[in-house]
């Protein structure tokens, strides 16, 4: 179906043509870098707000087509790219547009006329552009026809020019920021969601502008060769990071001095609790203060957080809260797990049994679930004791099939630029459906597969134990063949292909953690790689943890601080419940 080319075109295109050296400003002296302002928490706090703001019946944003309209270009034009595959919250969106649409191909209220009317078919018409899509594809042509010529950029969004000058800018939108509700909301005549959408779409606008540039990161250095390592040593390896871990708590609290984190501090006691029984004093009060502390911050709700990575938190802690072996935490516990299934992305928040999505969990919302926020929340209902056949597993499957790669279980089938992303055949899993950090494959036919790399494979693997699967059913056979294939505790495999060179050494304390958990629950003690050598995986992944244990007892990730594994904090703790089950 033909789509007005130009008109798309111009859409795509239609922030405003700002001063060159607004666009991209020139070299400053090196004495004096150029300000910057990181507008990215601030575009996400104002989109979520927007998310919920919708008409759950109708599918529109302030009960208007121009506001609806709106929301839509602030979705799909912010750093995440909000797309129709996201959820109901943008396909509804587009839904009710399609459904205003009149027998003459305008697209407004129902109580519009004349410019008001043209008006609104031509907000709606480049909303519909910039989300093109085949089941849409008419009602655009519908309204071009009803247009009859193509209109410019500024008659169509009708943005004010930002300020050229980069401290003028930054003054313009602190000013922005500071004008809004506690709730991340805009007030102003035309309606708090509209004006909540025209500031976003302010901040997108000047996001690119002002953001802080990508540091250049150190050239890795390879690990260190290693030997094996048995029992004895990994226990001794455990007792000395526990007691360095434990002397960096506040009264059994984690995170930035005087600002205790939840999250940190859940990680942090899971990673003290790998210290078998019975435990130091020492290290024992700081797990019994830390847990006392972490129950106080349940909500009303049952999660466990400050505001941040609510399912990662509240999984987090319900482990250490369950590992603790205390009947006083059973109420916070159950409260807790009975949060994270409500939390998991079904029929109830509109998503259908066939969405990519469905059966996920992301880190506080229906919001792009992903495979690292599903398994660690599958093993805190496992933990929680949650029953096996509980339809939160079943679900959950669903999500983990279209994370893997295996066409005979995966249907996904996601537009991409021209493209369709779809499922491949190697076994293996990526971040989410149609999602992966360390790339894509493109296949003839103009298909794209996600590549699967190894901390989310072995999420995989652990995620389908969770689910029940036995050890020969085929999504499960697969996945212990790709880990098989690309066995190493050198890397975390799967970004060979990728331009940065530290890219492989990211997440590398989880990949060893995940690794752990899955092989454990897997059964399997011996792992037979890709040249027909077998290996002892708990022996071989002691002895790589303890030859990177520094000599004051911590661990960090020296090669790359990404997902905060250059805080020895986390690093430890990972490093921690990895040894744990390596000496099993």
């Amino acid at each position: 179906m033909k789509i007005h080319a130009l008109f798309a075109a111009a859409v795509l295109c239609a922030l405003p043509v700002l001063p060159v050296h607004a666009q991209a400003p020139s070299a400053a002296p090196a004495e004096k870098p150029l300000a910057v302002l990181d507008l990215k928490n601030d575009i996400d706090g104002g989109l979520r707000w927007l998310r919920y703001a919708q008409d759950k019946d109708s599918g529109a944003y302030g009960g208007s087509v121009e506001t609806t309209a709106i929301v839509l270009r602030a979705f799909i034009r912010s750093p995440r790219k909000y797309q129709r595959v996201d959820g109901p919250f943008v396909q509804r969106a587009l839904d009710y547009l399609v459904s205003r649409q009149a027998a003459d191909g305008s697209i407004h209220d129902a109580d519009a006329t004349g410019e008001a009317k043209a008006r609104q078919t031509r907000v709606a018409a480049a909303a519909l552009a910039l989300h093109a899509h085949v089941s849409t594809g008419a009602a655009l042509e519908k309204a071009m026809a009803f247009l009859g010529k193509q209109p410019d950029e500024a008659s169509i969004w009708n943005d004010k020019p930002l300020p050229a000058a980069r401290d003028e800018l930054i003054a313009a939108m602190k000013s922005l920021l500071a004008g809004r509700n506690a709730e991340g909301t805009w007030d102003g005549p035309g309606g708090k969601v509209r004006e909540t959408a025209q500031a976003v779409m302010t901040l997108v606008r000047a996001y690119p502008i002002l953001k802080p540039a990508d540091a250049p990161g150190a050239a890795p250095k390879p690990l260190p060769a290693f030997e094996p390592a048995d029992k004895a040593r990994a226990l001794a390896a455990i007792e000395r990071g526990a007691t360095w871990l434990a002397a960096q708590a506040d009264k059994g609290r984690y995170g930035a001095p005087g600002k205790p984190d939840a999250g940190m501090t859940a990680m942090a006691l899971g990673g003290l609790l790998a210290v078998p029984e019975p435990r130091p004093a020492q290290i024992q009060s700081v797990i019994d203060e830390g847990l006392a502390w972490l129950v106080t911050q349940q909500q009303p709700d049952g999660s466990i957080h400050q505001g941040r990575v609510a399912n990662y938190t509240t999984s987090a802690a319900i482990m250490a809260l369950v590992r603790a072996h205390k009947p006083e935490f059973k109420p916070v516990i159950e409260k807790a797990r009975n949060w994270i299934v409500a939390l998991q992305v079904g029929a109830e928040e509109g998503y259908s049994a066939d969405h990519p999505y469905y059966g996920g969990i992301g880190y506080g919302s229906s919001e792009r679930p992903d495979l690292s926020n599903l398994q660690m929340a599958l093993e805190a209902l496992s933990d929680s004791g949650l029953e096996k056949d509980h339809e939160a597993f079943q679900r959950a499957l669903k999500f983990l099939e279209r994370c893997q790669n295996r066409s005979e279980s995966n249907d996904i089938a996601i537009p991409d630029g021209g493209k369709t992303i779809t499922g491949g055949d190697d076994g293996g899993s990526a971040y989410a459906p149609g999602q992966s950090f360390a790339g894509f494959v493109d296949l003839e036919g103009g298909k794209r597969v996600p590549r699967s790399y190894g901390s989310m494979t072995y999420a995989l693997l652990k995620g389908y134990a969770f689910a029940g699967l036995p050890k020969d059913d085929p999504r499960m056979k697969a996945a212990f063949e790709w880990v098989s294939k690309n066995y190493t505790l050198d890397v975390n495999p799967g970004f060979d292909v990728s331009v940065d060179p530290g890219a492989a050494y990211q997440g590398l304390y989880y990949y060893f953690h995940t690794m752990a958990k899955a092989l454990d629950l897997y059964g399997a003690d011996t792992i037979t790689d890709a040249q027909g050598k077998t290996h002892s995986w708990r022996k071989d992944l002691a002895g790589r943890i303890v030859g990177l244990q520094s000599r004051a007892g911590s661990w960090t990730n020296e090669n790359s601080e990404r997902w905060y594994e250059g805080n020895p904090q986390l690093a430890t703790a990972y490093a921690l419940m990895a040894l744990g089950m390596a000496a099993r």
